[in-house]
């Protein structure tokens, strides 16, 4: 399993900021390898082909939950992918509960 040393905190990017496969990997202190990982198994979301090497603040943020995920729980790339479903769907279903519970107040 590969280690991670956080370079950079998400507080000092700022969102419009993009990163090539090679500034994200050492952002991410991972390798290339283990970013084209994340695009394979799409923890990372899709990307249209032109852009595929291209990264954002939001990305970074999802491969640290990555890694972290990986790294707790001596996790696969796909149990971590569907561990980060799971994660992304319990947090739009308490959206909606909210959200239901605000119009019905």
């Amino acid at each position: 399993m590969t280690t991670i040393h956080h370079r950079e905190s998400l507080e000092n990017i700022e969102d419009g900021v993009s990163f090539d496969l090679h500034s994200f990997a050492q952002s991410c202190g991972q390798s290339p390898e283990w970013v084209l990982q994340l695009l394979e198994y799409e923890i990372l979301s899709r990307r249209p082909e032109e852009r595929i090497h291209q990264f954002f603040a939001a990305d970074l943020a999802r491969a640290q939950q990555a890694y972290r995920l990986q790294r707790d729980f001596d996790a696969s790339f796909s149990a971590v992918a569907m561990m980060l479903d799971l994660i992304d769907e319990v947090q739009q279903l308490r959206k909606q509960v909210k959200h239901c519970n605000f119009i019905h107040s």
